[in-house]
């Protein structure tokens, strides 16, 4: 048996994890850091992986495979999402977790990466399915999360009731409330007001400091995004409040322009009306493909992995991109990118407000003191703004880097300097 290589024309095969090793090498090499620490970066601290027995309202049962990976807690507990998609894998899992370290340390906020999932297909499970499933994994996760061991999150598939039910269940099991367990959870239960718009809200103000920086006029922008979800809709929704022209928005079953702009608040996102965008009464429908494409100021690929590759990246119009989405970009898009000097804003510093809102929920969860809608995107666009001008200055500081190396740099010095400072357990 032979295999092929792949041609100029494909993508390489890559992994999350390849992409996030790939990405740390290209990082290390403009900075003076420990190699030792650079390879003990490149490996999760450990990955579990679960069996999780659910009965099905059948009365059958049925196994599901789950994962949850830690990435690394030098400078705090792992943090992370938790999905629920037939494509959850370990490898992805553990890709996942490393942009958390970065994410988190680019955001100078005290946790480490972690990612989990379930290979499971939540539509086709029935909300008790749900439940006992969700009920079930975190008996099975016990051992290896908790307030200041392991912090989970909604992520693809899961949501804030996802949350209530799990924090709930180690709860029981813990034999007392643990509301820090879990981030993303419904307020009256401890949950933080403004997370679930803050990834979008905050890939927004970093596009809106990127046009700036670029001496752009944000009122003269004009702007699609790929997915209407929860990241895509609250970007796309502050983005038309500062004064930005959305012409394009896309979700799961289609696409929609309108040369003259969207009112992005009577498109409702896929989660408010399922199909409501490729359903809208619009001037054009297309397709996702051709959104990425479309001659637009800034194109925002904010639905799911691996859109932006080397099949599509010489096709690109826009001036720049900013990644709401984790991993949009290949390896191989990135450098066609450079060389074509389209800057590239990082998904972990564009959409690194959902982690920092979790924050702001674990804290109040520690101090039992909830925080209003206001105080939250107050502190929100103060730690956006800050990031934003440590990356920055990176970028401006380092001959010929990219903005994502810019973004591993700063991640990276800090990483390293917690390794440096803790030091190795003989």
């Amino acid at each position: 048996m032979t295999t092929t290589a792949p041609t100029e024309t494909e993508d390489p095969p890559e992994t999350a994890a390849e992409i996030a090793r790939h990405q740390l090498d290209r990082a290390a090499s403009h900075i003076d850091v420990d190699p030792g620490v650079v390879e003990r970066l490149k490996h999760p601290k450990s990955v579990h992986q679960v069996s999780i027995p659910v009965e099905r309202d059948s009365g059958e049962m049925e196994i599901f495979t789950g994962y949850r990976a830690h990435h690394d807690s030098a400078r705090g507990p792992f943090k992370g999402g938790l999905r629920y998609h037939p494509g959850v894998t370990q490898e992805e899992c553990v890709g996942l977790s490393m942009w958390m370290t970065w994410k988190c340390a680019v955001m100078d906020i005290p946790f480490g990466g972690g990612k989990g999932g379930v290979v499971a297909d939540p539509k086709g499970l029935s909300e008790k399915e749900n439940e006992r499933l969700t009920r079930r994994l975190a008996e099975e996760l016990r051992d290896v999360i908790g307030p200041m061991r392991d912090i989970p999150a909604p992520d693809m598939g899961t949501n804030a009731q996802t949350m209530a039910w799990f924090m709930d269940a180690y709860s029981m099991q813990e034999g007392e409330s643990h509301p820090g367990v879990v981030t993303g959870k419904p307020p009256v239960i401890g949950g933080s007001y403004g997370r679930e718009e803050a990834p979008g809200r905050s890939t927004a103000i970093i596009t809106r400091e990127a046009l700036d920086y670029y001496g752009k006029d944000v009122e003269e922008t004009t702007v699609a995004i790929q997915g209407f979800g929860s990241v895509g809709a609250n970007a796309a929704r502050l983005l038309d409040e500062l004064g930005a022209n959305v012409v394009a928005v896309a979700d799961v079953e289609g696409a929609i322009r309108d040369p003259d702009g969207l009112d992005t608040r009577d498109v409702l996102s896929h989660e408010e009306e399922p199909g409501m965008v490729s359903g809208y009464d619009a001037p054009d429908n297309l397709s996702n493909a051709d959104l990425l494409e479309l001659d637009v100021d800034v194109v925002i690929p904010a639905a799911i992995g691996n859109v932006l590759t080397v099949d599509n990246a010489d096709n690109i119009q826009a001036d720049f991109i900013v990644e709401g989405a984790n991993g949009p970009t290949t390896t191989r898009a990135d450098e066609i990118f450079a060389e074509r000097e389209i800057p590239v804003i990082p998904d972990i510093l564009a959409n690194a407000g959902g982690v920092t809102v979790s924050y702001f929920e674990w804290l109040q969860d520690i101090n039992r003191r909830a925080w209003t809608l206001e105080e939250v995107n107050e502190e929100l666009e103060d730690e956006m703004l800050s990031a934003w001008n440590d990356v920055r200055g990176a970028y401006n500081a380092y001959d010929d880097v990219t903005w994502r190396e810019a973004a591993y740099i700063v991640g990276l010095t800090r990483v390293a300097k917690a390794h440096e400072v803790r030091g190795l357990w003989p």
